[in-house]
């Protein structure tokens, strides 16, 4: 008789080791999903809030007014433009505009990449201009845009921004290279208050989130495997006593005999 309840005892440790790696599967199937399926979804390059490209314009409008140069700006995701803009508009490009026979433009190619890339996210920034302005004065221009923080990290951080920021300091750095007088200075303060600048936010969760998630998953699952553990060890340590009394009975029964 004692056989019977080892035998439904040792179904039930096996149901629950089933139940166990039933678990483990399941814990593990769900994160490698997340990996897939959302990996890439924050390595999108965003483009100029709609008050940046709208400020810049006009800055930009006034500066060529005044020394005779265009001015714009171009962000782009690797190949995909993102964003182009100019002192002849949003989505006006300066390169081979009609009455643009000078111009300097910044070009911003941003590249981000998944959390379970090894490489980071990078920023490459160009200063181009009419062939009429030399290589060296381009290069001098693109090299000053670090006097007032627009650096990769800059650029990695808040694309839009930076791009839109870097192509109001043009004219400045163009006259400090001589090639134009410095532009008018505004007399009149601005109509509209200045736009609060964009909480540049956190990369921690964006590159870290499916770390995060796996770690907590298998916390979880470690904890699982003690409960189960200890249960189980309870339930041996009953059984034991309870095998020894019959074993017990069992043998006074034959010596009676």
């Amino acid at each position: 008789m004692s056989g019977k309840p080892a035998q439904h005892s040792a179904g039930k440790d096996k149901r629950t080791q089933t139940v166990i790696w039933s678990v483990v599967v399941g814990i593990v199937v769900v994160v490698c999903a997340i990996g897939v399926f959302s990996g890439d979804s924050d390595s999108s390059v965003p483009a100029p809030a709609a008050d940046e490209r709208s400020g810049t314009v006009p800055i930009l409008r006034a500066a060529a007014d005044s020394q005779g140069i265009c001015y714009g700006w171009e962000l782009l995701d690797v190949y995909d433009e993102v964003s182009v803009g100019s002192n002849l508009g949003d989505g006006t490009t300066v390169v081979d505009a009609p009455g643009c026979t000078r111009w300097i433009a910044v070009s911003a190619n941003v590249r981000y990449t998944s959390s379970s890339s090894e490489s980071e996210d990078s920023a490459t920034i160009r200063i181009k201009g009419s062939d009429d302005i030399e290589f060296a004065d381009l290069a001098a221009i693109e090299t000053r845009l670090g006097r007032f923080g627009l650096d990769e990290e800059a650029f990695v951080d808040d694309p839009g921004w930076a791009v839109t920021r870097a192509a109001t300091i043009l004219p400045l750095l163009a006259a400090e290279r001589g090639l134009a007088e410095p532009a008018a200075t505004p007399t009149a303060g601005p109509s509209t208050a200045a736009a609060p600048l964009p909480d540049a936010g956190n990369d921690f969760w964006r590159d870290r989130w499916i770390y995060v998630l796996s770690s907590l998953g298998l916390f979880l699952l470690a904890a699982l495997f003690l409960v189960v553990g200890v249960r189980q060890r309870r339930n041996h340590r009953g059984r034991v006593p309870a095998q020894r009394a019959g074993a017990g009975a069992a043998g006074r029964t034959r010596s009676r005999r």
